[in-house]
């Protein structure tokens, strides 16, 4: 979410640049859901254009109100079991992965809360000030919205890699305070935390990925020393 349909757009733009080259730096099939990560999150910008510009006239009522659900479903159903499952997948600590399987179960629960409870409907979304405003008609709104958190943030603190939970440490409290402005009307800014979020993600693939190559080449150094 962004505080203009241009800021979604741009925002949407480097975000998935920064997924296709976190994908292209993927070496095993375990980190493919985190790297596709970035990705999702600059598809998910792209679609709230099209939302915008339903709201605002650019484009028919049905595409805009198509885009609306594209977007509820990639936030509220697929990120909630992504991302604690997707930290699992390269989980090497087998009581966290467990720990995180649960967090994954718990995403997955409160996706299917909230897909119920967005067929159920009315859905809606307005021009709020420099943000729009999505209603689900969900009840027990602070409950869900909770565990969303603990499923998708928690993960982050579980893991056993010291870098990614000092970014948990910082993403907790941003989210909350990005939460807070948009309940007190300011403009949205969830756009710059996914860029800042898929970038980071985009430099771990690389690192990881020129240090994997590094440790190869200097393996092979090694064996192909001759002996003295």
């Amino acid at each position: 979410m962004c505080f203009s349909a241009q800021a979604d757009l741009i925002a949407g733009v480097v975000v998935s640049a920064a997924g296709v080259d976190a994908l292209r730096h993927v070496r095993t099939a375990r980190e493919v859901p985190i790297a596709s990560l970035p990705l999702l999150l600059g598809g998910h910008l792209l679609i709230e254009t099209f939302v915008w510009w339903g709201l605002e006239g650019r484009v028919s009522t049905e595409l805009g109100n198509a885009a609306m659900w594209i977007y509820l479903a990639i936030a509220f159903v697929i990120l909630s079991a992504l991302v604690p499952f997707g930290i699992m997948a390269i989980e090497e600590n087998p009581q966290r992965r467990r720990l995180l399987a649960a967090l994954g179960l718990l995403g997955t629960a409160v996706g299917l809360v909230l897909l119920v409870t967005m067929i159920r409907g009315p859905v809606s979304v307005h021009l709020g000030a420099n943000h729009l405003a999505y209603d689900v008609g969900l009840r027990n709104g602070l409950l869900v919205v909770t565990l969303y958190v603990v499923a998708t943030c928690g993960a982050l603190l579980l893991s056993s890699q010291r870098h990614i939970v000092v970014f948990g440490l910082i993403n907790l409290p941003v989210v909350v305070l990005l939460a807070l402005f948009n309940t007190h009307g300011f403009a949205s800014l969830w756009c710059a935390w996914a860029a800042v979020t898929s970038v980071l993600i985009a430099m771990h693939f690389r690192w990881a990925s020129a240090r994997h190559n590094s440790a190869n080449a200097a393996s092979m150094v090694t064996t192909t020393e001759p002996a003295h």
